[in-house]
């Protein structure tokens, strides 16, 4: 930022408001609760709630939720801060006790390139918080899931140049499956699983390994059935049915359409695509 600009944030500013941020900055503060800065600024209790107010109100730091804010690590372009979602949700999760989160849904599938559908909201799953939430600016659905259901991930860039866990695009086709209620992915998750082990058979055992880990009963029915028609290997086909408790019911290919179709007995699967 030039000095020039510098000087036109500021101006913005309040002499409190200068020295709060002045002090997060020295301090390299990126996450602040009411009350944490209030002695060693000397603030009574009703300055430091006008201060963090005033600061959220014009952009300038975040509001995560009530008490916690979000604080930049220098003063930004204009005196109005737009965080990437990566930093958002790593300040998040640890407001809530250093809770875990990843990405998933159609931001995504938009990255694998299984879809041209791009969503501006952001959906994540995590193990503290559920529910929808404006940030920022932006929408965040939060899906809160046990800890054994968070994992399958790999380092991955932001465009911001952090550092973040994107799901592999083995874990993004099972919760394409998995979740196929919430994103409306179904039969279409399907054609990304044919394309994807087409172009790169090793995917079909990673799937399947990721499936018996992530999956639960319908996803593992369903994708191992379409791996088995895409030529997965007998071993790996035995480690999927063994996951499943029982095939005495069955269950559409295609949910919500008419179970009408070749059965197949070894997933309990009725092939209604």
């Amino acid at each position: 930022m030039n000095t020039k600009l510098k000087r036109t944030a500021k101006g913005r500013l309040g002499s409190l408001e200068q020295r709060f941020l002045s002090y997060t900055q020295l301090k390299k503060l990126s996450l602040v609760r009411f009350g944490q800065l209030r002695e060693v600024l000397e603030l009574t209790a009703e300055q430091e709630r006008k201060v963090l107010s005033r600061l959220a109100r014009g952009g300038t730091i975040l509001r995560l939720k009530r008490g916690v804010y979000l604080v930049p690590p220098q003063l930004p372009l204009g005196g109005v801060w737009n965080p990437g979602e990566e930093f958002i949700l790593r300040g998040l999760m640890r407001a809530y006790n250093n809770g875990r989160c990843q990405l998933c849904g159609w931001p995504v599938f938009n990255r694998y390139a299984f879809t041209e559908q791009v969503s501006a909201r952001i959906v994540a799953y995590n193990n503290r918080i559920y529910g929808t939430r404006i940030i920022g600016g932006r929408e965040f659905t939060f899906i809160k899931v046990p800890d054994r259901r968070l994992g399958g991930t790999e380092k991955a860039s932001t465009p911001d140049g952090m550092e973040s866990l994107m799901p592999t695009k083995a874990r993004a086709l099972v919760d394409a499956v998995l979740e196929w209620s919430r994103f409306g992915t179904l039969p279409k998750a399907f054609g990304w699983i044919r394309g994807t082990v087409a172009k790169d058979p090793g995917m079909a055992e990673r799937l399947a390994e990721t499936a018996c880990r992530f999956g639960n009963q319908g996803a593992i029915r369903r994708i191992g059935y379409v791996l088995e028609k895409a030529g997965l290997s007998a071993a790996m086909r035995r480690k999927l049915r063994r996951a499943l408790r029982s095939k005495a019911s069955v269950i559409p290919l295609v949910p919500g359409r008419p179970a009408r179709g070749r059965g197949n007995t070894d997933w309990g699967i009725v092939d209604n695509e």
